[in-house]
């Protein structure tokens, strides 16, 4: 056939777009006077007639790959122009799934999600979008030409952290099918999976210095909060044959100078320790040091006092 431009033919619509199954209709009128003119196809086909203007016209459109064309008999010559016609037809299921895998991720690890999206066409115009809650992470597109329905799949990558725990993957099938399709492009989601992420405990280290300080008689509770899925266990090594299971813990002037919050689940065990700095120590002596020293002082005070007043009596008494 040769081309609309060269063909004193149009069509209109000049190509359309057709849900499988569905209804559609193309008229075809000449720009130039015609011995007779119709419509060649495999459905709903026009027998030649000297109208000027003819319809194709199908109701329910079921064959894939379908080629309409209008010709023209006109000057001794004959040409055709042919539709363009998409079929498309949405998927029957998408589904979500994830590769060998089952129950929680490992926080760094990487894993395969896949997304099966069956008896769709026609599968060049098909995006499949992936989205953890609202937002697209990525997009497969496929190039076969194949005009008939074919299953489909996309197999992206995650490596997932601890700020993904909990969140929902998603695939959507989506038909791009131009100007000329539906609007919006027709969409099928799957699914949400929900994803749980183990990840090494963490601990909060604003909560707790590294250094402590303790003045004597005055005990100091500190904090060992840890983040972590599972819960991380809380323990406090004080000393080698001493651990506390709490998240607080009393430090008194007597405590050992160097302790360590343990925070521990089934991914790992995170360590932070703490030195304890003992104030007062040399407080003491000096407070110590000050009393006996004003003790002396009272002493000799008292001393001088005593040997001046017997000084005065005796004086007195050798009068």
């Amino acid at each position: 056939g040769s081309h609309a431009d060269e063909c004193p033919l149009q069509l209109n619509p000049q190509r359309v777009v057709v849900k499988y199954g569905g209804s559609v209709s193309v008229d075809c009128s000449p720009s130039v006077p015609h011995k007779g003119m119709g419509w060649v196809s495999s459905e709903g086909p026009v027998p030649m007639t000297r109208d000027s203007l003819i319809t194709w016209r199908v109701s329910e459109l079921r064959e894939w790959g379908i080629v309409p064309s209008c010709f023209i008999n006109y000057n001794k010559t004959q040409c055709i122009v042919d539709l363009p016609v998409t079929i498309y037809k949405t998927p029957d299921s998408v589904s979500i799934s994830t590769v060998n895998h089952n129950g929680p991720m490992m926080e760094g690890n990487q894993y395969e999600l896949q997304c099966d999206v069956l008896n769709v066409a026609p599968v060049q115009n098909l995006t499949v979008n992936w989205y953890k809650g609202q937002t697209l992470v990525d997009q497969t597109i496929f190039t076969d030409t194949i005009k008939t329905p074919v299953n489909k799949t996309s197999k992206p990558l995650i490596r997932p952290d601890r700020a993904d725990d909990g969140a929902q993957y998603w695939c959507e099938a989506k038909l791009e099918l131009g100007e000329e399709g539906p609007r919006p492009p027709p969409t099928a989601p799957s699914e949400h999976l929900t994803i749980t992420v183990y990840f090494k405990p963490i601990i909060n280290e604003t909560k707790l210095p590294s250094i402590v300080s303790v003045f004597r008689g005055y005990p100091v509770v500190i904090v060992c909060e840890a983040e972590g899925n599972p819960k991380p266990t809380i323990s406090w090594s004080v000393n080698t044959n001493n651990i506390v299971y709490s998240e607080t813990l009393t430090i008194t002037d007597s405590t050992p100078e160097d302790l360590h919050c343990i925070a521990s689940n089934s991914v790992g065990i995170t360590i932070r320790r703490v030195k304890v700095s003992i104030q007062g120590k040399s407080l003491n002596y000096i407070l110590s040091f000050a009393a006996a020293f004003a003790l002396l002082l009272i002493i000799i005070a008292l001393l001088i006092y005593v040997w001046k007043k017997k000084q005065s009596t005796g004086s007195y008494r050798s009068q």
